[in-house]
């Protein structure tokens, strides 16, 4: 592959995959098939992508813009080794909703730019390094409440939007409930799109869609850029969104490594240091903060190509779309009813994704230091607690991040000392019965030292 990775090799005869396997990243189907890929990414990305301009505010076509940008950004940092589209975070959407409030939207970029400086430092030293030591500075348990307490902080955001119109809500939410089950394939993954399409429509014939800006909308022009404003006060809202960052784009190199069968931890490190440069871009000029999609693995998951040439085509596709003022306008007419509606389904699901992490990593609740970490730093931010140090101001996410790291790490550091924790960290159900004794042993020895 070339230092772009954009020399691919025709995977077969470039029409058909062979059973049993996948077109690899350095490899592409024929051109008309790569292209249709591609463009079904456009598709898989585009509802997740769009609620979150829609939900804070910011311009929807400068998001897609920065989004198409840090996708090509993404593919040439890491040498076409990791197929990824990055769309917009919703890890982004508490701290730019509370940043907005005191700094307008100028300082809420500042912050998303602050994120992805941190995020693509860490990338740096992780390439440096390895990644073992995030995996001890944020071991599930951290990881798992920190990605659950920022979903969940959101709640109130959804009851506002929803109680604005709740009929146009609940269908939107019946909706998107029902899709995720009535149907197989792209379109059951496309749930949350095809709901918010349902409940468009509902709003339209309940009278509640304003088109004027539509109307006054070009079918072509640049997207609306913006510039960023630094404020000291929004570094506590923003520095915890990188540890869900990271998390999330970890995550991601891992689950294309296990599909492709390649081993990528070499690249670990420039997929957070592209994830940052993006998320920087986008700061910069008036979009959504990125992150790696998982509904685009969805679709690599379904159609078995991995190749990196659907990413560039994908990336294309969505900067073309951002060249509409009228389309950007026409996204941006979703009213409150639609987005409490889906924003119900959305935070709560980020807020089961910090649990899906527990559940996959079989974390103990029997053991004081995990039960303590999650049931403080949950309170923390779905009460969403604020703490005012001169110009700073910490809220929920942040205060609530923070407790995470500190009581994990104090306590361990306690317990350790003192020898006090007989329980394991993680269940030992399942685990063949040497395993399970050897725990237990380890755990007793614990126990006598002090």
């Amino acid at each position: 592959m070339s230092m772009l990775g954009t020399k691919w090799k025709l995977h077969g005869n470039g029409k058909t995959i062979r059973p049993g396997h996948v077109v690899a990243p350095d490899e592409r189907l024929a051109w008309p098939l790569t292209i249709g890929v591609g463009m079904q990414h456009v598709v898989a990305m585009f509802g997740a992508t769009f609620l979150v301009p829609i939900l804070t505010g910011m311009p929807p076509a400068t998001t897609l813009f920065f989004s198409g940008i840090g996708t090509l950004l993404f593919l040439v940092i890491t040498k076409g080794r990791v197929p990824s589209y990055l769309g917009s975070s919703f890890a982004f959407i508490a701290p730019i909703l509370a940043s907005k409030q005191q700094f307008g939207i100028p300082g809420a970029l500042g912050g998303v730019l602050l994120a992805g400086v941190v995020l693509a430092l860490i990338g740096a030293v992780v390439q440096k390094f390895g990644a073992e030591w995030i995996n001890r500075l944020m071991p599930p348990i951290v990881t798992g409440a920190i990605v659950a307490l920022i979903g969940l902080n959101l709640a109130p955001a959804a009851k506002a939007n929803f109680d604005k119109a709740p009929v146009t809500a609940l269908v939107t939410l019946v909706s998107i409930i029902l899709v995720s089950v009535l149907f197989r394939g792209i379109l059951g993954r496309l749930s949350i799109l095809v709901g918010v399409v349902i409940g468009y429509l509902t709003a339209m014939m309940r009278g509640e869609v304003d088109y004027s800006k539509i109307d006054a909308a070009g079918w072509i022009g640049l997207p609306h850029f913006q510039t960023p404003q630094f404020h000291v006060g929004v570094i506590g809202l923003f520095v915890p969104v990188v540890l869900v960052l990271v998390a999330e784009n970890v995550g991601h190199v891992k689950s294309v490594a296990a599909m492709t069968g390649q081993n990528l931890d070499g690249v670990s490190g420039r997929a957070l240091m592209a994830d940052g440069a993006a998320t920087v871009l986008a700061g910069l000029g008036g979009g959504s903060g990125t992150t790696t999609y998982a509904e685009n693995i969805g679709v690599m998951a379904a159609t078995k190509v991995y190749s990196t040439a659907a990413y560039w085509v994908a990336g294309i596709f969505a900067i073309l779309l951002s060249f509409s003022p009228k389309f950007g306008e026409l996204i941006a007419t979703v009213p409150a009813g639609v987005l409490g509606g889906a924003a119900t389904m959305l935070y709560g699901m980020i807020g089961v994704l910090g649990v899906k992490i527990w559940v996959q990593n079989k974390v103990n609740f029997a053991n004081p230091v995990n039960l303590t970490t999650a049931a403080v730093s949950l309170i923390i931010g779905i009460a969403d607690y604020t703490w005012t140090v001169g110009q700073l101001e910490f809220t929920g996410i942040a205060l609530g991040s923070a407790a995470a790291l500190v009581i994990y790490h104090g306590m361990k550091a306690i317990t350790r000392w003192r020898g006090t924790v007989a329980e394991p960290e993680t269940e030992t159900t399942g685990l063949p019965p040497a395993a399970k004794a050897a725990m237990n042993a380890a755990a007793k020895r614990a126990g006598k030292k002090r």
